[in-house]
């Protein structure tokens, strides 16, 4: 895709390009998926969840590792993204395999993500149900806009741009903001956090989760 020029923060110029995260799509997750290990997700309460993240420095076989255990931990749970403090990993990191509203399947990764600020004429706000692996069981409605763009690097380290619609924009806004210290019952009422929280509590995860101390 064409690049599109944005400004670091020293104002220096530089070039994102917009990540073609649909071809091969399937074959890419499987071969993350099938390199890795899946482990243990975080819980609500876990305290890796609750405050930003480090920013990634370092792109090499570590982190490369570290995204294949992201991705087999993801298809474990039967999710759409997963944020390195999941698997309680204190990185700015997250991965996805989700499709968009029209059925397109979205795999890739971002290291050291910033959503765009978007003009008010696209903050077209969407108040679907939203859940999170983190949050096990629960879902409630969440206004987000209906568009993202969010900018980061490649697990090469390369300035790279991911664009949303619909249910992969939420997608990529979820999955930042865990990087940030927020889960999404973080930005409901009281009302609805604490009926979510009841939800979880009701229910069993799918899927293994680590005991919060």
């Amino acid at each position: 895709m064409a690049q599109q020029p944005v400004f670091d923060r020293d104002g220096e110029q530089r070039e994102d390009e917009f990540i073609d995260d649909t071809t091969d799509a399937a074959q890419r997750e499987a071969a993350y998926r099938e390199r890795g290990t899946s482990r243990p997700l975080t819980v609500v309460g876990h305290p890796a969840l609750h405050k930003e993240c480090k920013d990634v420095t370092e792109f090499g076989d570590e982190l490369a590792q570290l995204i294949d255990d992201m991705f087999a931990s993801l298809r474990t749970a039967e999710g759409v993204g997963l944020a390195a403090n999941q698997i309680g990993v204190d990185l700015k990191v997250f991965v996805y395999d989700c499709p968009d509203d029209e059925g397109v399947r979205h795999t890739g990764v971002l290291c050291n993500p910033v959503l765009d600020e978007l003009p008010p004429e696209r903050r077209i706000l969407d108040d679907s149900n939203e859940g999170c692996l983190s949050v096990p069981g629960a879902y409630a409605p969440l206004a987000r806009p209906d568009y993202a763009v969010v900018r980061g690097q490649d697990p090469q380290g390369n300035p790279v741009a991911i664009e949303g619609t619909g249910y992969f924009a939420r997608c990529l806004q979820h999955e930042t903001d865990h990087l940030y210290g927020y889960l999404y019952i973080d930005r409901l009422s009281k009302r609805d956090r604490k009926d979510a929280l009841r939800q979880m509590a009701e229910g069993e995860p799918r899927y293994p989760v680590v005991a919060n101390a």
